[in-house]
């Protein structure tokens, strides 16, 4: 058997309930295993070692009792900083925020709280969670387990390599352009954005979304059962699905998947990633699905109006802080936010307009096929002190081309591991679906977690 650290959330609920193992040996381990990690990767942020085994000694006496809240009670759990959690500040990843305890728990705390899950602490997340990055203001460096040197991706940055380096199983990340997908693809987990709305959120807004960040596909299902669970404070929620996650089951003969190597702008993927995701496709055709190329369907004009509707928001946001607190932002956020002074009112709202465009441009090209299979990250590495893959605050979003349009149209997508590349750095696959189809996401998902060759072994902590 594995490490009580590295199993995963199916294998310790399973444990819990024959007593072969606890919650507070597991959580025991697991603190272990951090320490042993935490001092170079920097994924936490309110790591309270203490309250975790406070909880764990709780889930114990459920489980002992017969009596555990949900499958979960008692499993290790992270939340991105940017999820409320009650009594603990919320900076946002950025140095001007100033520290006010939360008054309340934000909906997908709430909902695995009642599970009976062990929460660990916060993961980091860079300045507002506007880089593809774990370069923070607040936060120390987060750096990705394969090769500290290297990028851990971002905004999701904490969580995806707290993940990939076995801080437990289960991990939620929040995305709105690519979030919990670009991370989840640079530390080889499986990360899914959900359809908006399908995981109640606070605040919600067009595009963002929370989801399950985990080694296994298995894992982040069992996780979108209490998170997809209703709340009213979400005003932008779906009505709640009694939705059998467990199932995971699909036959992939026949059917018709999109094949998407060019997004049409933006930074074009490197060598090693268009091999594996055309390798991958291979394989689905092998097992009998039918691939077919997709035409580039988003445009220079959609980012750029996007840019610019996000640059202003963005701008007002800063411009309300004194200036002593705007002066604490990373500069390279200061730096991309400053020329949202000179937009007009026109370029805004045009900006603002592109959300509606981008997503009547990808249900439009998704509708023939049934998935889209493409890369998530144009390139699998970049220095960790960088704040996205070309470091240039005038052009920030060069590297989503992949995937903010499935954000803006409001489809499930999801990150999993589908190679190598020579130097050792994952490489992710991305499957989308259509609107609401989030268990087909994770079906199909499962279907090459079993069929890509069997993974490598996770990165274990520096000497």
């Amino acid at each position: 058997m594995a490490e009580l650290h590295a199993l995963g959330a199916a294998e310790m609920s399973r444990l819990y309930a024959a007593g072969e193992t606890s919650p507070v040996e597991v959580v025991r381990s697991v603190i272990d295993h951090i320490a042993r990690w935490e001092p170079k990767l920097c994924a936490l942020y309110a790591h309270d070692p203490d309250s975790a085994l406070q909880q764990a000694r709780a889930s114990e006496a459920r489980w002992r009792a017969g009596a555990p809240l949900s499958p979960l009670d008692g499993v290790p759990l992270t939340l991105k900083e940017n999820i409320a959690t009650k009594g603990v500040p919320m900076p946002v990843g950025t140095a001007a925020t100033e520290l006010v305890p939360a008054a309340e728990d934000a909906p997908p705390a709430a909902r695995l709280r009642e599970a009976g899950c062990v929460l660990l602490g916060k993961t980091t997340m860079p300045d507002y969670g506007m880089l593809t990055s774990g370069l923070s203001s607040f936060h120390q460096l987060s750096r990705n387990p394969w090769n500290l040197a290297l990028n851990p991706g971002g905004s999701s940055a904490g969580a995806a390599a707290a993940a990939a380096a076995g801080y437990g199983p289960l991990h939620v990340g929040t995305d709105i352009g690519g979030s919990i997908r670009l991370p989840a693809g640079l530390c080889g987990v499986f990360g899914l954005k959900p359809s908006l709305g399908r995981i109640p959120i606070k605040p919600p807004y067009a595009g963002r979304v929370a989801g399950p960040m985990t080694r296994t596909v298995t894992d982040a299902a069992l996780l979108m059962r209490p998170l997809s669970r209703p709340d009213w404070r979400d005003t932008m929620s779906l009505p709640w699905q009694d939705i059998d996650w467990d199932d995971l089951d699909i036959d992939v003969r026949g059917l018709r998947l999109g094949l998407l190597l060019d997004a049409g702008w933006g930074l074009p993927p490197d060598a090693p990633t268009v091999a594996a995701v055309q390798a991958a496709a291979r394989a689905f055709e092998a097992a009998g699905a039918v691939v077919e190329p997709m035409k580039p369907y988003t445009t220079r004009e959609m980012i750029d109006g996007l840019d610019r509707f996000w640059r202003m928001r963005s701008y007002l946001d800063m411009r309300a802080l004194p200036s002593e607190r705007q002066a604490r932002v990373l500069p390279y956020i200061r730096q991309w936010v400053a020329t949202g002074e000179q937009l007009t009112a026109e370029e805004v709202f045009r900006g603002q307009a592109q959300i509606a465009a981008m997503r009547e441009a990808a249900v439009a090209a998704c509708r023939p096929y049934d998935f889209v299979l493409s890369p998530v990250n144009p390139v699998s590495s970049y220095p960790a002190e960088w704040g996205s893959p070309i470091h240039d605050p005038q052009r920030p979003f060069e590297h989503i081309a992949f995937t903010v349009a499935f954000n803006m149209s409001e489809q499930p997508a999801a990150s999993i591991d589908c190679g190598v590349t020579p130097e050792g750095q994952p490489i992710g696959l991305q499957i989308a679906g259509h609107r609401h189809d989030d268990l087909g996401v994770l079906r199909l998902a499962r279907a090459w977690e079993r069929m890509r060759p069997a993974p490598r072994p996770w990165p274990q902590p520096p000497a």
